[in-house]
């Protein structure tokens, strides 16, 4: 899909908007709208109003606020409610975050909402009659504006955007009907391709099913439909083939624990031993470390080194990590929130890997052993395992890896698509609000039509 230019163009006098359509202006944001920060934050006061709050994730992961969204109670003054209360038009962003990368993050009111307020660590756009709220929020979504807000951040941990920088963005406006027109056929266009996104998302995530499906049918009942099953014992693996073991994993390994040099003490770091966190234990065989430590440090602590083919376990850590497991392909140390299980001959280390890749959501489960949800190495070492013969694991290993390379080239075939589309949204977002594209003719087509190609768009 292609779309043709305007007829003649002007220097904007801004380097990275370049050039924009003859009879359109580049001003400050501040001339065409008010711009200012909430301070209602997610507290109850007692002699306030009740409200809802809209806050910082309603908008990070909307591109509208609408009615009927899951607002935080909360309460207001009546100052506050009279100035932070959505109205149709307001365009509220992010105004500082721990990245640069998220703050003036958009989302747009298209309608009155009554007792909604915008909350703390967000910024209103209340746009005059000159311009569009919808294309406000557009623009903030563009490359240049990013580009803009990105260089104009300020601060250490936590990054933010001061009222100059916002107020003083400069800001491409057409004529009035001409914004309309613009946010009509974005909000056209880009629906079409989140569709297509959304379809490839939907995609990775089924064969990502499948993969898993294919480790766990492998290492429970084996690559012969035929074999005569047992009940195993254990609920969650039900029958499995009659010739396999199934005991804890601790009768079959060595399982023990590592520990962090002191941190104070410069001569224990930055040595030659890798040293390992639960953060790099992502499944995938490690061959480097993020840090290293010094042979002083392992011996003046708790720490040991590992040989290569230690399979690690991630005890502890935030979201997914703990549960997950990864093969040493190197000599490391490990830290306190990780298990070093060494494997004994009946074992194979690679089909231990996929086994307990199998068991990663009954591990979580079963494994709250504290108020932290943490592991224990007690409690992996009663992890019951299937135990096939030695060259039975090998053969199941080769298999689920050549199985695992196929899905994964077709996972990563649908992450560059959505990649892709992605690239091509925010490059039409881009072209559309600088004006590097005319859509003034354009008509939204009276039936579904064709999905946009991924042909490149410039500016």
């Amino acid at each position: 899909m292609s779309f043709p230019k305007y007829e003649a163009y002007q220097d904007s006098g801004v380097e990275w908007l370049g050039e924009v359509p003859e009879h359109w202006s580049v001003e400050p944001l501040k001339y065409h709208a008010q711009v200012f920060p909430s301070n209602v934050d997610k507290k109850t006061y007692e002699g306030q109003a009740q409200i809802h709050l809209c806050n910082y994730t309603d908008v990070y992961y909307n591109d509208e606020i609408i009615e009927g969204m899951n607002f935080m109670p909360a309460t207001a003054t009546e100052e506050q409610i009279d100035k932070f209360s959505l109205r149709a038009g307001d365009v509220i962003f992010t105004k500082d975050s721990e990245t640069a990368n998220d703050i003036a993050i958009a989302a747009y009111v298209p309608r009155n909402l009554p007792g909604v307020i915008c909350g703390y660590h967000l910024s209103m756009v209340r746009s005059n009659t000159t311009v569009d709220g919808a294309f406000i929020k557009r623009f903030f979504d563009s490359r240049s504006a990013k580009a803009y807000f990105e260089v104009s951040a300020n601060g250490l941990t936590r990054v933010g955007l001061g009222q100059y920088a916002t107020d003083n963005i400069p800001t491409p406006v057409p004529p009035l009907k001409e914004q309309t027109q613009i946010s009509r056929f974005l909000d056209h266009e880009t629906a079409r391709i989140d569709t297509l996104i959304a379809e490839q998302q939907r995609l990775i995530e089924l064969l990502k099913e499948k993969r898993q499906a294919v480790i766990s049918h492998a290492v429970t009942k084996g690559l012969d439909p035929t074999a005569p099953l047992k009940d195993s014992g254990v609920e969650w693996l039900g029958e499995v083939p009659a010739h396999w073991e199934v005991g804890s994993l601790g009768y079959y390994s060595k399982i023990d624990t590592g520990a962090t040099p002191d941190r104070s003490k410069p001569e224990y770091w930055n040595g030659d031993v890798p040293w390992i966190k639960t953060g790099e234990v992502k499944y995938e065989t490690i061959f480097q470390a993020e840090e290293y430590i010094s042979i002083e440090g392992v011996n003046n602590s708790a720490a040991r080194i590992a040989p290569k083919g230690t399979l690690l376990m991630a005890m502890y850590g935030q979201g997914v990590t703990r549960g997950r497991v990864a093969i040493l392909n190197i000599d490391a140390a490990y830290n306190q929130a990780c298990a070093g299980i060494s494997v004994e001959p009946q074992l194979q280390v690679r089909f231990l890997r996929d086994y307990l890749m199998a068991a990663y959501p009954y591990i979580r489960d079963d494994g709250n052993e504290t108020s932290q949800m943490n592991l224990s190495s007690g409690y992996i070492a009663k992890i019951k395992v299937t135990v096939p013969p030695i060259q039975e694991q090998m053969t199941i290993s080769d298999f689920i890896e050549r199985e695992t390379e196929k899905f994964d080239s077709l996972i990563s075939e649908a992450t560059s698509v959505a990649v892709l589309l992605q690239e091509r949204r925010s490059a039409l977002i881009s072209a559309a609000v600088t004006g590097k594209i005319d859509v003034r003719d354009w008509q939204a087509p009276a039936s579904a039509s064709p999905a946009p190609t991924l042909e490149p768009v410039h500016g």
